[in-house]
């Protein structure tokens, strides 16, 4: 890759990556027998979508009425609302109800009666659980709060009831890979000790959902659930690196960033590159410092191995202040290229996605 194909910050994806990512997860999620419903919060990225229709996959989750509305004007016709219910958008729901078979997300009596009374078509729903996190969702331990639920959503012929959903992102948080493993098995039981309690209350075929990067990533076999939904996973990045999720060569996007400066008496360069591309998102990298982004130079397929102690340590709204090595600050220049490894490359493909190349 040239210089010359970067002028200003641009998320650059390999396209090889992002296939073998999609393959190593369809794979593992059939082996187990469970659905596949890949979300595509991360790539927001139409010709990303179209190859995880190579891969044959048909259904979808999205953060966004906005967002299911775009990959339903792209063609896709099975899409999970990965997010409550905002019942002030509920033209806008109507409307993609009446395009694609939509499944939306709950978690109060109240938001199921309205949905019941003004969908005009018909809607699954999925009841949100809490199963560690702590963000959103009913507590694993409230069976009788979603019992009641159930109980009002099979009084309107207009829903159909489909499971327990949830996203154990307290699996970011693991200081191990047998810490995200246990969180898994943790959230897999929680669920599937509220399936039990809802049958012996009459309620029977609940699917169980769960969708996180960092377990659907490391456990070998989904046992007791129904539904995986991660996405994280098509570009992983540089927290999945250091959390065990993924290996380097599995990093499928990169930000190519313009030097715009050199300050060889500090060891550093500002890059154009900063928190409107990069996003806020920090980790720790192997050596204790606060990190921003890997930093590597570019290569023929994208770029090349993260440089050792080299690092984005500070970053700004348009600035980046990256830490190098003494050779690679000799090699670069005002015009040069570098390449950061996203530390969530979620919010950096959002930040991105008008300037996104697929190579």
């Amino acid at each position: 890759m040239s210089d010359l194909d970067i002028v200003k910050p641009t998320l650059i994806v390999n396209k090889e990556r992002v296939r073998r990512n999609i393959k190593t997860i369809s794979e593992k999620a059939w082996y187990s027998g469970v659905r596949f419903r890949p979300h595509f919060k991360t790539h927001q990225n139409a010709m990303v979508g179209d190859l995880f229709r190579e891969a044959g996959i048909e259904s979808i989750t999205a953060s966004s009425i906005d967002m299911a509305k775009f990959f339903a004007d792209n063609g896709w016709k099975d899409i999970t609302i990965g997010f409550p219910v905002n019942v002030l958008q509920m033209n806008d729901i109507k409307s993609l109800a009446r395009e694609v078979n939509l499944g939306l997300l709950v978690e109060s009596i109240e938001t199921v009666k309205f949905l019941g009374e003004n969908l005009d078509t018909a809607a699954d729903i999925w009841i949100k659980v809490d199963t560690g996190y702590g963000r959103t969702g009913i507590d694993s331990k409230k069976g009788s709060r979603i019992k009641d639920i159930i109980s009002e959503t099979r009084k309107f012929n207009n829903l159909t009831l489909k499971g327990l959903l949830t996203h154990a992102g307290h699996t970011y948080n693991a200081v191990s890979e047998d810490d995200i493993r246990q969180i898994y098995d943790d959230t897999a039981e929680k669920l599937q000790k509220v399936r039990s309690y809802l049958e012996t209350e009459g309620f029977e075929n609940i699917e169980i959902s769960i969708g996180d990067t960092p377990s659907c990533s490391l456990v070998e076999e989904f046992n007791g659930i129904d539904e995986i939904r991660p996405g994280n996973f098509v570009y992983y990045d540089y927290m999945q690196l250091l959390l065990g999720s993924c290996r380097e060569e599995d990093i499928a996007c990169a930000v190519g960033c313009p030097v715009v400066a050199v300050h060889e008496e500090k060891d550093e360069a500002i890059i154009h590159g900063g928190a409107v591309h990069l996003s806020k998102e920090q980790v720790r990298n192997s050596n204790g410092d606060i990190s921003f982004g890997a930093v590597a130079l570019p290569a023929e397929n994208g770029w090349g191995k993260i440089l050792k102690n080299s690092n984005v340590f500070s970053i700004s709204q348009e600035h980046g202040k990256v830490r190098l090595d003494n050779e690679t600050l000799e090699s670069i220049k005002v015009g040069s290229i570098l390449m950061v490894l996203p530390v969530h490359s979620c919010l950096t493909a959002n930040l991105l996605k008008e300037n996104t190349v697929l190579i």
